[in-house]
């Protein structure tokens, strides 16, 4: 039976070892800590992702290679990613296993239309710029015949297990589930696509396994795009906490936060997702892999009761 590798126990990382190891697989879990879920057949190994010896030497006998690892907050990605990136590559390589990436939409850039799968990478900032490089040189490799390689594309990220300080919906969760004003930086009334966090494992799972997938990306299926506002209120009345009140901070004023915070200043970068509408498309990704978002009733039940805890705690 194929054993997996998981790079990283973040919200991800840590579900995907979960459901593997409920479907009975073994499962290897790398954090520089040690830390992961505690779980039948997961072994946690505690390594630093960017040593590409020890990686390789952990990669050893597996099948799969998932990397769901974050060099860290968006500052850190210019020069944390290439060196994770490159080490996780090597990994897969020396151990003939299916690379399986866990991306995101930064690479599109700005669109005027739905994002589906085949659309050109068109990156506006170092963000982007990053992640596209990462999925270039990894496609460069499978189109060399070193080793196969996909990649699942999700939009911002909407779960339980999501932490408060993981993207911008779950930071005016915090503040409207405890019934305080939310001050938001761009456009609560914008659709928007977002991703629950059982339907990137899903299709992580399904790319690893499906050799129509290996040398494209994939974006995750997600439910129908909808505003922050209507989320927060959703959310809000599943977990009696009222209407959301939100206060729009001006642009200007993101701008001059900007000049003296590096994250805030990373984060202008990808405002324009929520200046305009941002769809993202996986029908391809349900039409031939077979993943279908979960009902959205759902995603919202479960993220409510876990977010309103969370945020009276």
């Amino acid at each position: 039976m194929t054993t997996h590798l998981v790079v990283g126990a973040g919200p991800v990382g840590a579900s995907l070892a979960h459901r593997l190891s409920q479907a009975g697989r073994t499962v290897r879990v790398v954090t520089r800590s040690g830390g992961g879920p505690v779980l039948p057949r997961v072994q946690r190994i505690a390594l630093d992702a960017t040593d590409a010896t020890a990686l390789a030497d952990a990669a050893r006998g597996v099948g799969v290679v998932y990397n769901c690892a974050n060099p860290g907050p968006y500052p850190a990605w210019e020069r944390g990613w290439p060196p994770l990136a490159k080490s996780v590559l090597h990994a897969a390589e020396r151990s003939g296993a299916v690379l399986v990436s866990l991306g995101n939409l930064y690479g599109y850039g700005p669109v005027d239309g739905p994002i589906t799968r085949n659309r050109p990478l068109a990156p506006s900032g170092t963000l982007g710029e990053v992640r596209a490089r990462v999925w270039q040189d990894a496609l460069a490799a499978h189109q060399a015949g070193r080793v196969r390689v996909t990649e699942a594309r999700a939009s911002d990220y909407i779960g339980p297990t999501v932490p408060a300080s993981h993207g911008l919906l779950p930071t005016y969760a915090a503040a409207t589930l405890a019934g305080k004003p939310a001050s938001v930086l761009a456009d609560p009334d914008q659709p928007h696509t977002w991703t629950a966090v059982d339907d990137v494992v899903s299709t992580l799972i399904a790319l690893g396994a499906d050799d129509r997938a290996w040398g494209s990306p994939w974006i995750v299926p997600s439910n129908a795009p909808t505003t922050v506002r209507e989320v927060l209120r959703e959310l809000g009345a599943r977990a009696g906490a009222g209407e959301p009140r939100l206060r729009r901070v001006p642009r200007i004023a993101v701008r001059a936060g900007g000049l003296a915070v590096p994250l805030v200043r990373e984060a202008l970068g990808v405002l324009y997702q929520f200046d305009q509408p941002f769809v993202a498309d996986g029908a391809e990704t349900s039409s031939v892999l077979g993943v279908r978002p979960t009902p959205w009733p759902a995603v919202l039940d479960a993220t409510a009761a876990a977010w309103r805890a969370r945020a009276v705690a």
